[in-house]
């Protein structure tokens, strides 16, 4: 349907260019000017290009419409906030929010959407147009349609990669220009060559230099950004293998036009530099107009680096990205000009008290405490005192399991060291990965000549640390396999699912685990049977109150006193979306339905529940939620096996619950029975 068209006068208005981030629609550009601005409506006439008397029709037809009443609808506010917070705080051109929940389509598909969008505002007849290459730069590709151009051109940004995607630079490249109507020229050389020598070679051949010097008069380029993921674009297009990047990008958070960038911005050298044809990073900074199409909660450090190295002056993200980055940059979401009046205030939360000592040593005598607690069932390795080791479990022949991450999670991941469950647990700073140190240790700790199962959380740092681990374990004679946990649905799509993080479903994934190797199940059958699990394993989680980090003493995020947040991760990060504060049985059928959509289950399935206290919720809260959510499951046909409710995988003292479901097959409820003992779960 095509959108309403805004009210017309009798003047003959021309209006002035847009903003991105209000979206094609002046009635909302008014109202954001009039209502959150406070301009008069000849101060907006003015700035709109527009009369008077069509700003006073403009702001009637928004009312009429429902995008204000008294104020700007919540959602359209948060967005216009975001971008406007964006492109003040990063100087930019211009920057485009869209929702992060949206229609049917992935979010990819919306973020290429509104890249399209974006392409046909600013490119012009005679641009030289660069294009990198990606799922969200093909998606945008795909969604355009601008024939009404001439003379453009569409450039590789850099030369191909492997065949084996369908986003390769030259699928990419041509799609866009086949859009534009645009003649399309290639990099007529692979993006990585063999060795420095043949790219210096290369670069001496009259076609390539003929290309390259199109590439560098460039008036615009359009780019995605890669996190370093092993399920990344950089990865997938053959840029980087696990060896490489532990061993010369360490420092490296993510990847854009195919170089590596660090935590600020800056270039992360390794020996790809001089085997990589295409823009450099310099050069990308001198092309007028860098716009950048990405989003996702895995891709904020990367997105947040391309912005403070100053790759990126037009952004298109999407709501809970664009928080995610502000949040990391100390943003706090702008108050409404005039609020509600609220008849009772309740004075914000803006300083937290908490029983510790030196916020540095709090990590370590916690553990010495739980140590202490639990010296029947745990104990610390001699030389490497993150290493935590089961006194009963490990022995010759049975497949040893190593659990591990940040601190902040307790019970996790010490918890579940026991009989059981885990053999040893190697665990981090606060919300940060363990190095690699303490895994090694644990590993030959516990290995009994069966092989070491890793399993641990999709964070960027674990996924590095524990591969660095497994590659010295592997070298020393330990066959090492690893399964990253994946369960929490709100950070990622569906059809992204290995790009998402893995929260308190880990629970249940490690009983599983412990059970099939405490079986003396061969490594090979232990990890197919523990992938399974996590593929049948989905977690969604809600806050009341955010949580405060030791240092500070101070909330993560912001969140009103009539507020909560949905899809909250573990280290304190907002969530997908911000909505009035429900009652208990409102909010446990938010998170249950979006499990149910996405597991799909059966009349007669069997599922196993978990009802997690996040830090501060008390159990009286968590069983009114499991009671709603037996009700709910019973009412479909739903068996419910087993059901766990308490403080199993917290994120310090987050207000919060989050509601995890496996779906069980007969294997994995067997296994899920099988007696256990530790600190944080036994089964008889």
């Amino acid at each position: 349907m095509a959108p309403r068209q805004p009210h017309k006068t009798a003047d003959a208005d021309t209006l002035t260019p847009m903003p991105l981030r209000y979206g094609d629609d002046p009635l909302l550009w008014a109202a954001w000017l009039y209502y959150e601005e406070g301009l008069t409506q000849s101060d907006i006439a003015e700035k709109m290009g527009l009369s008077r008397a069509s700003v006073n029709a403009y702001l009637a037809d928004a009312r009429t419409r429902g995008i204000v009443n008294i104020e700007i609808a919540p959602e359209k506010f948060r967005a216009l906030s975001i971008a406007q917070a964006l492109r003040d705080h990063f100087n930019l051109q211009d920057c485009l929010i869209i929702p992060t929940e949206g229609d049917e389509r992935p979010l990819i598909a919306r973020l290429g959407a509104a890249g399209a969008q974006v392409l046909r505002r600013f490119v012009k007849s005679g641009d030289t147009l660069a294009v990198t290459w990606g799922r969200t730069v093909l998606a945008l590709a795909e969604a355009l349609d601008h024939p009404g151009l001439q003379d453009v051109r569409v450039v590789q940004a850099t030369g191909g990669t492997t065949a084996k995607i369908p986003w390769t630079p030259e699928a990419c490249a041509s799609r866009l220009a086949d859009a534009l109507k645009a003649r399309s020229i290639p990099i007529s050389a692979p993006a990585i060559v063999t060795s420095a020598e043949m790219r210096a070679m290369l670069m001496q051949e009259p076609v390539l230099a003929e290309q390259l010097a199109i590439l560098a008069e460039a008036d615009r380029i359009v780019m995605g950004i890669s996190s370093l993921r092993p399920e990344s674009t950089i990865h997938s297009s053959g840029f980087l293998d696990g060896g490489v990047q532990h061993a010369h990008y360490q420092d490296a958070v993510g990847s854009i036009v195919g170089r590596f960038i660090g935590a600020r911005g800056e270039p992360v050298i390794g020996p790809m530099q001089e085997r990589t044809i295409g823009i450099e990073l310099e050069a990308l900074r001198r092309i007028p107009q860098r716009i950048a199409v990405a989003g996702g909660v895995d891709k904020v450090p990367a997105i947040l680096a391309a912005l403070r190295g100053g790759y990126v002056n037009v952004l298109v993200t999407d709501v809970v990205t664009g928080r995610g980055i502000l949040t990391a940059e100390g943003y706090r979401d702008t108050p409404r000009r005039s609020p509600p009046a609220d008849p009772a205030p309740l004075t914000a939360r803006s300083h937290v008290k908490k029983l510790i000592n030196a916020p540095q040593d709090a990590v370590d005598e916690a553990l010495r405490g739980a140590l202490l607690a639990h010296e029947d069932l745990i104990a610390a390795l001699p030389d490497s005192p993150r290493a935590i080791r089961a006194l009963d479990g490990p022995r010759p022949g049975k497949v040893g399991l190593v659990i591990g991450g940040g601190a902040g999670h307790e019970p996790g991941f010490w918890g579940y060291v026991g009989r059981g469950l885990a053999d040893a647990a190697a665990v981090g700073n606060l919300f940060a990965s363990p190095p690699p140190g303490p895994i090694l240790a644990a590993t030959q700790a516990v290995q009994g000549g069966a092989g070491v199962l890793y399993i641990y959380g999709n964070f960027s740092g674990d996924v590095m640390n524990f591969d660095m681990a497994a590659e010295i374990a592997n070298a020393e004679g330990i066959p090492v396999r690893s399964v990253v946990t994946t369960d929490d649905i709100a950070s990622s799509p569906i059809e992204s699912r290995a790009a998402r993080r893995g929260v308190a479903g880990n629970v249940f994934i490690f009983k599983i685990a412990g059970a099939a190797a405490d079986r003396m199940m061969p490594l090979e059958a232990c990890e197919a049977v523990v992938r399974r699990a996590n593929a049948r394993t989905y977690t969604m989680g809600l806050a009341l109150e955010p949580g405060s980090l030791l240092e500070t003493r101070r909330p993560s995020f912001d969140l009103g006193p009539h507020d909560m947040e949905l899809g909250v991760g573990v280290h304190g990060e907002p969530g997908v979306v911000r909505q009035k504060l429900a009652s208990a049985d409102e909010s446990a059928d938010l998170l249950l339905d979006r499990i149910l959509t996405e597991m799909a289950p059966q009349e007669g399935d069997r599922v196993a529940v978990l009802v997690n206290s996040l830090g501060s919720t008390p159990a009286m809260e968590l069983y009114i939620i499991l009671r709603r959510v037996r009700q709910r499951l019973k009412a479909r046909g739903i068996i419910v096996h087993k059901s766990l409710v308490g403080p199993y995988y917290t994120s310090l003292d987050m207000a919060g619950v989050s509601l995890s479901l496996l779906h069980l097959d007969a294997e994995l409820a067997t296994l899920l029975d099988a007696p256990c003992r530790s600190a944080a779960l036994t089964l008889p």
